[in-house]
Order: C-alpha cells, then structure tokens, then sequence
C-alpha cells in the first residue's frame, strides 16, 4: 500500500486535480480506439541508398494507396502518378516541372488542395496533436487551417481556404509550401520502421542510410551479420576490421570507407603496393558493378590491397581461433596446411601460390609491415567520430532481435539441432539456446564496445564480435564457415560450398516456427510471424517468401544489385496496417530521374498476408496495452483523489 501511494504521489505531479486526471484518461481512451498506425519493413539493403531512400519515400508503395483512396476516379492514373512522385521528391519534381513550363499559378492552386487532401487521409489516424507536432514550425497553422477547412459547407469557409492558397501562390511560396506538406506526408505515413539487418557492405552508400536513420522518427534495427562485424571493427577488434575492409575491396566500396568515415588506407595502400609490386592479385580483382572504377591502375592497386588485408585476415582470425577453442573453428586455420613446395592443401592445387608474407615455420605471425598496418587501420575505425555516431545508433536503436506487435523479428537464424530442438552454445563457459542466447549475445556485444580497455570481457565481447560475423553457431550467420581462402586460393567449387544450419531446412515447418514464436515470449499463436532477413529469396525461381503456413516472412529478395540477377527482383518489403499485413514485390531501382519521371512505379506486385474484416486498433497493439496500464493506474489516482487518500 505504502509503495502504491508513493506511486500515486509521483503520478499526481503530472495530473495534479481531478480535472487533469480524467482529461487525460478521455485523450488516452481516444487514441486507443484509433486504427493501429503503419509498420514498415525492410532488410538486407547492403548499402544501396539510392533504392533504399526510394523505398522510404513511397513508403512501398502506402502513398500511392493514399491518393487511391483519396481521388478514386476522379483522377486519372497519369495524374495519381504524378502525385506520388511529387510527395516523393518535391524538389526534384517541381524543378522537372518548372524546366517543362508546366507549374503555372493555377497548376499551384490545384496541387496545394489536392496535397492538403491527401495530408488529411494521412493524418486522420492520429491525434490532432500528434499531426501538430509534426507540422514545420514555419507553416503549423496555414497547414492545419487548410486540412480543418477545405471541407466546410459554407460559402464563407470555402472563400476562405482560397484565399489562402491564392496568397501562397502570390508571396512566391508555393514551393516550400508544396515540400513542407510532402514531407509531413512521409513522415505520417509510417509509424514504425523496422530495419531487419544488413545496411552495411557492397552498396557504396551505408554511411547515407545510417544518416538517413539517425534522422528518423521512430525506427528499430535488428543487427545482421554484416552490422555486426562493423560493430566489431569499431569496438577495435583487428579481426573485424581486416574483413570489413576485406568486404570493401571486393565490392569496391571505398565510398563508405574514404567519404563516410575517413578511414585512412594509404598505410594498405603503400604496403599492398611495395609487398605485391610483381603479383598480378588475379583472384582479388573487384565485383565487377555499376560502381566498380574502369581506371586499370586503380582496379591494380585495389586488388593489391585486397590481397594484402586478406592474408592479414587470415592471421588475425587464427589468433582468435587460438584464443576460444569453445569456438570449435580450428578447421579454418589453413595457411599451415599450404605445401608450398608442390603449390597445393592437401589435394587441391592452389591457384595462386604467391605468399610474401607468410612463413612456412610460423605461417600465422604478423610481418612488421603487416602489424604496422593493422595497428593503423584500428586506430582510424576506432578514432572516426561519424562511425562513432552511427555506431551509436545501432547501440541506441538496435539489437539482435525484437518482439513487436506480437511479430518476432531477427535477421538471420534461430539456431537449430537436427532433431528441431534449440541448439546449445558456449559463452564464456556456460552453455546458452533459444531466447537466452540472444539475450546473453546482446550484452557481450555492447560491452565490447562500451567495456574499457582493461575490462577482460570487452576482449572477449570482441572475439565473440567476430564469431557472430562467421561462426557456426552464431545466429546472425549460422554455416559451417565461411569459406574465404577457398574461394580465393582453390578452383575446385566444391570447396566454396558453405552448409547452412539445421534451421534454414526445418524453417518451413509450422511447427518449429510455432515453437520459436513460443521461445520468444509469443502465447497468441493465431495472428503471429517469424518476420525473416538475411536469406535471399529466388523469386526468379517461383520461390515464395510465405513459409510453414504464413508464420515466417523471410522479406530478403535482395537490395544489392549483385543479388538481382540471382534473384530475378530488387528486394521485399512488408507493410503491416490496421486492415492486416501485405508483402511488396519490387523491381530493380534505376534512377532517381526514372523514379520522377514514371510517378515512382518500381513496385512489380503486392501480395496479401492477412486480411482483417474488423480494423486492428491501437488498443491491439503493444503500445495500446502499455497505455491501457496507464489508464488504469490514473483510475487509481482519481480514486485516491476522490476518497481523500490524496489531495
């Protein structure tokens, strides 16, 4: 009693009278009667800004419904197109316009009511001061104004709303009028964004998502394999950061590297050159891309480094591997293995035999030049201060995996035993599965990059860091290995063949999807999903990402572009909204011009999850209980208030 009036006591400072109290159960009430707002989903975006900032601004595809709904047939579709691209991208829409000649005073008139309608669709699921807060401080009350007035019956009030428009057309400030309420349309549209794993590695824009993300409203991220691996880098551990830059090489990528991060290569850049001088680095040549350099002596020098930090690499991680013998991944230390006589491991021949910095009595030492160059590379990832922001983020906003409206989400797997039951792994000598797992990964990795440098278990918060990235076990990756030096050094494919875990076999069972929900904390069965990253789906090959029944989504089609030939698509994404959820299908991403050009149509279909007759509302959701709790609790304190308890 005394701990519940003490409770009480705290919350009556916020609602000091009867008045105050009741108020505020009426607005809570109100909103939990509201339709439950818009979750949006993407992964596996590989640092493809350009399709991923496309993606956010039709919000797949939610605006177009919007204006649907909005103008029906009134509108024909060349004209709902050319809607969306202008929410989309107004400045660049209305600049195409103005070089055409087509955004006249009238045009102005037209459009700035037809954008206030669509505002208003938007904004009817919140409160008005939600909407308020929203609003750019510059233009809050001519905005609202208009979306509270364009549908009065009197003459009086119509006289009214046109004046206003007139006279933004007349100051000149139709423009920043037209942006300002296509950007309030984007920010409402959405109320959740979850970001299933991998913004790094590949694409040359991860840096740009990250900036994007930061800015964001509401957003969450569950970390994939290639974000933790950044994450490692940052935190210091020369393991990660020698295959963060092993990743970048071979795609290409030092736009994230150099113009985001300023990570300074030239210590690789000279020892690559000096150490690989006569070694043509045949197999190290980059991903040929859209965003790979024609320039020869750059590709060069590209794969001369690419060479370089991947013999570092292999070093690094046998001295990782020598640490955690719980890692059980001995089998991937191979440089003792090489005869270098006979050019061979075991009865494969290599195909490049040029290893300058090896020595065959110590194959896994560091060379001076070697050390010099990762002890730089460490000091550049761990001093960026703009990595440091972003990793910030990912701390902030993300974790391993995440229950949310009654969906489970995590990138990657929940790793399995061949009979479906939860597989075990060591941490620190003690045995974890399942929920616990995840849970005892999260802290290890934080403290990795929070712990201080005399703390034992920032170490092996580290170590572990890099056993996520490509350990057996680790559910972000969770294959036999990651089959790196054979790729590089060995023809025979049959060598490359990396196996997946138990999970991504037994996956499409309803029953072990049920069970995993169940792990997790999820009771209600009926209305529950596995919502999946990290495994491409092969649509291309009438592969469907609806498995065991409807209760796991896997939404990877495949953001980066070396994906989409294997693929046949440019990625899903999923929309989940008060009527039920819907998968999106889209088509490869061209150009922002393209995008304007054809009203923002790179969405080759949509499917159909779950459909609800009766409207989910916010009362359903995990934030409707939250606020239900509240509504009780200020019950109890309008009790105490009218039985004198409190006063």
């Amino acid at each position: 009693m005394e701990r519940s009036i003490e409770y009480l006591q705290l919350l009556a400072k916020n609602f000091p009278s009867i008045a105050a109290a009741s108020t505020e159960i009426i607005n809570l009430e109100a909103i939990l009667n509201l339709p439950k707002g818009t979750e949006h989903f993407v992964t596996d975006i590989h640092g493809e800004y350009d399709a991923f900032d496309y993606v956010l601004r039709s919000a797949s595809g939610v605006i177009k419904q919007k204006i649907d709904a909005v103008f029906g047939n009134e509108l024909p579709e060349s004209g709902k197109r050319e809607l969306c691209a202008l929410i989309g991208y107004p400045e660049a829409k209305l600049h195409a316009l103005k070089t055409r000649g087509e955004n006249t005073d009238e045009w102005y008139k037209v459009v700035l009511m037809r954008l206030i309608s669509v505002l208003t669709r938007v904004a009817s699921r919140y409160t008005r001061s939600k909407v308020r807060k929203a609003l750019p401080k510059d233009y809050a009350y001519i905005i609202e104004e208009l979306m509270h007035e364009t549908r009065g019956e009197f003459v009086s009030k119509q006289n009214y709303v046109r004046a206003i428009v007139d006279t933004i057309v007349l100051t000149g400030r139709a423009d920043h009028f037209i942006t300002a309420i296509s950007d309030v349309t984007r920010d409402l549209v959405i109320d959740q964004l979850h970001i299933i794993g991998d913004i790094y590695d590949r694409g040359p824009g991860a840096h740009r998502i990250m900036d994007m993300l930061c800015r964001y409203r509401d957003f969450d991220i569950q970390w994939g394999n290639h974000d933790i691996v950044w994450m490692g880098a940052a935190a210091g551990s020369p393991a990660c950061v020698a295959n963060v830059l092993r990743n970048a090489l071979k795609y290409a990528d030092m736009s994230t590297l150099e113009d985001g991060y300023g990570i300074n290569l030239l210590p690789l850049a000279t020892f690559a050159m000096q150490t690989y001088a006569d070694d043509p680095c045949t197999f190290f040549q980059p991903v040929k891309s859209d965003d790979t350099p024609a320039d020869v002596p750059q590709l060069r020098l590209l794969s001369q480094m690419h060479k370089a930090i991947a013999i570092i690499q292999f070093k690094l991680e046998a001295a990782v591997i020598a640490r955690h013998p719980e890692f059980g991944m001995e089998d991937r230390n191979l440089l003792h293995k090489i005869d270098f006589q006979r050019g061979c491991i075991g009865p494969y021949q290599l195909r490049d035999t040029h290893f300058p910095t090896v020595d065959p009595r110590d194959p896994y030492r560091l060379t001076p030049g070697e050390q010099n160059v990762i002890d730089r590379l460490v000091h550049s990832f761990t001093s960026s201060t703009s990595l440091a922001r972003h990793m910030e983020c990912l701390f902030t906003h993300g974790s391993l995996y995440l229950v949310y409206n009654n969906n489970l989400l995590y990138h990657g797997s929940v790793p399995l035993n061949e009979d479906g039951t939860l597989a075990e792994m060591e941490i620190q000598g003690v045995r974890y599965k399942g929920r616990e797992l995840f849970d005892t990964i999260d802290k290890y990795v934080r403290t990795a990059y929070y712990g201080t440098e005399d703390d034992e278990l920032k170490q092996y918060g580290r170590d572990l860091i890099w056993y996520l990235w490509c350990g057996p076990v680790s559910p972000p990756f969770d294959k036999d290995r990651m089959a790196t030096f054979e790729r590089y050094f060995i023809a025979d494919k049959s060598t490359h063949v990396e196996n997946k875990g138990c999970y991504y076999r037994l996956k499409n069972r309803r029953d072990i999807c049920e069970m995993i929900l169940r792990e997790f904390g999820i009771e209600d069965l009926e209305h529950a999903h596995i919502i999946n990253g990290h495994i491409p789906v092969k649509a291309s090959q009438c592969e469907s990402p609806i498995k065991a029944d409807g209760r796991l989504l896997v939404i990877d089609g495949g953001f980066s572009k070396v994906y989409h030939q294997e693929t046949g698509i440019a990625g899903y994404t999923l929309i989940y909204n008060s009527h039920g959820m819907r998968l999106v299908r889209h088509r490869p991403f061209e150009s922002v011009s393209d995008s304007i050009g054809h009203g923002m149509d790179v969405i080759s279909d949509t499917q159909v999850v779950e459909e609800t007759t009766d409207h989910i509302l916010v009362r359903d959701t995990d934030k409707g209980k939250r606020l239900m709790t509240r509504v009780e609790d200020l019950k109890e304190l309008l009790t105490a208030y009218r039985t004198g308890l409190l006063r």
